[in-house]
């Protein structure tokens, strides 16, 4: 693990939905920590709960039970305007399908959330403009993403993201929408920002992509596991070793099958 500073320290987080005299527990004494200059990968399937962290770790959605501690801050002690703050200057957010605002052009996409942050319009254009450079943009500003291949979205999605610079970049799937090349581009962008000192954790499916970051974390049913736990327990698949049959026990079904 790196030896930077905690930027992320989730202890026994819980979430519990009530449906009537139902309940759903979905996520089930998660501890996660992330520190400065990591680059972490979680993994699961679909319905293991990697969703529902991922709102949790962006103050999205809250806990049902656990703690939280973000940048410092105590986000289950939050209030609704307190952590739309920290959605906004300690996390930045890049989503699947891009979620560019259609009928802005590419600065003002990129700009928008400093706008919310009250940065001066002269200081949101450059900083935009340093990102847009960044990403291989410099010269699409004036455009307006349907006239932006998908992974040039994602670019102008990931110069949005860290604008604020925040602590956090926080991926849900990120070359989701894209083919294969295109994906493989916006990976290493992702690594040279990395490489750069900036923080990210991404949320995928896919074990391919998971292993590109510098760390994986496994979560199944609710359950987080480090890789070697995990390992340890299931197969690459997701079933676990013990509830698999042995090699004897395959060669007398074989057997009693002919």
């Amino acid at each position: 693990m790196a030896k930077g500073t905690v930027l992320l320290s989730m202890k026994g987080i819980n979430k519990i939905y009530e449906m009537g005299e139902n309940s759903l527990h979905v996520l089930h004494d998660v501890d996660f920590e992330v520190r400065e200059g990591e680059f972490v990968s979680i993994l699961g399937p679909s319905g293991s709960g990697k969703s529902t962290l991922m709102n949790i770790i962006g103050c999205l959605d809250v806990a049902t039970s656990g703690t939280y501690i973000l940048n410092g801050k105590d986000i289950g002690k939050m209030k609704d305007k307190e952590l739309s703050k920290v959605r906004n200057k300690d996390i930045g957010f890049v989503f699947q399908q891009f979620q560019l605002l259609p009928r802005m052009t590419v600065i003002d996409n990129v700009v928008l959330p400093l706008i919310y942050a009250r940065v001066s319009s002269r200081e949101r254009k450059a900083r935009a403009m340093v990102l847009l450079n960044k990403v291989g943009l410099g010269d699409k500003i004036t455009n307006r993403p349907k006239q932006l291949s998908g992974g040039q979205q994602q670019r102008v999605a990931i110069a949005r993201a860290m604008v604020t610079d925040p602590a956090i970049l926080l991926a849900d799937e990120p070359t989701g929408a894209l083919d294969q090349a295109t994906g493989k581009q916006i990976m290493e962008l992702f690594k040279q920002l990395n490489k750069e000192g900036k923080t990210i954790i991404m949320i995928t499916h896919d074990a391919k992509l998971a292993k590109q970051a510098k760390r994986i974390v496994h979560i199944l049913d609710g359950r987080m596991y480090s890789a070697e736990e995990y390992a340890e327990i299931y197969d690459e698949e997701g079933v676990r070793w013990e509830d698999k049959p042995t090699l004897r026990e395959r060669r007398r079904r074989r057997l009693n099958d002919d």
